[in-house]
């Protein structure tokens, strides 16, 4: 009896010690961008994600999908609607397309937008990118805002590296170099951050910030600008030159949005 005992307690020490030093998994995100040139196509898009495809999605197991319009769609040729999709594991994008299309409420609730002419499509064009989260920030995150629908800022950033090695620093930067860490300091609200596995800009990482309204969203940049702490990560030799090309994306969620 005494050596089993002593060999339960061995077992507990090494589970507990396990589950100490284990990381969290890393979580997937899909991103699907509807690309769109009218007011009828937005309007049709809109209907279908509010009635057809988020509530599919919710009934594959994804209990929070993001939607955002960038605030330039007014004005821009290329109107776009953005659709965040989290995902425990890689494999969901395959179930969760099957289970979409074979739930008898999404073909009925979509109808119009599914069956759309063929001279008249519902988008010009569709593209979707599939991303990892950052170690840092293994899962999502529900912004906790105060402001209005209308008055919170949803920030979409997108950095692209000129070779895969200095995109891995820039990753690196993120995680180890502690810019995920300052951006939490700094209460930025990250909705995600995450490294870009396939889409139409690589390599690059995306990652999406979040804050009450315009103005604190341009006062907490200028914080972070002078912060000391980012002057010094971002003076780092091996730091530098890992960014090619941004795109800074400012949106607001959709009144249908689950973030």
């Amino acid at each position: 009896m005494k050596k089993v005992a002593q060999l339960i307690i061995c077992i507990c020490i090494f589970s507990n010690a396990f589950a100490f030093n284990s990381k969290p998994k890393q979580i997937y995100y899909q991103i699907i961008v509807y690309h769109l040139k009218t007011d009828v196509q937005i309007q049709s898009v809109d209907h279908y994600l509010e009635s057809a495809y988020l509530p599919a999605l919710h009934k594959a197991g994804i209990k929070k999908v993001g939607v955002f319009k960038p605030l330039a769609n007014d004005t821009a040729a290329d109107k776009k609607i953005y659709v965040l999709i989290p995902m425990k594991t890689i494999d969901q994008i395959d179930k969760i397309d099957e289970a979409i299309w074979n739930d008898a409420d999404h073909d009925k609730n979509g109808a119009t937008y599914l069956n759309t002419a063929f001279n008249q499509p519902a988008f010009q064009r569709k593209e979707s990118m599939l991303v990892k989260a950052f170690e840092k920030m293994p899962d999502f995150a529900t912004p906790k805002l105060t402001g209005s629908v209308a008055e919170k800022i949803y920030e979409f950033r997108s950095y692209e590296s000129s070779t895969e090695k200095l995109y891995r620093s820039k990753v690196d930067m993120f995680n180890a170099g502690g810019e995920v860490a300052l951006f939490e300091r700094l209460q930025f609200n990250a909705v995600f951050y995450g490294a870009v596995l396939s889409g139409a800009q690589m390599p690059n990482l995306v990652y999406m910030t979040s804050f009450n309204n315009q103005a604190e969203r341009d006062a907490k940049w200028k914080v972070f600008s002078a912060d000391p702490e980012w002057k010094t990560l971002s003076a780092m030799p091996k730091y530098l030159n890992t960014v090619s090309h941004a795109d800074i994306i400012l949106m607001h969620a959709t009144a249908y949005s689950d973030l």
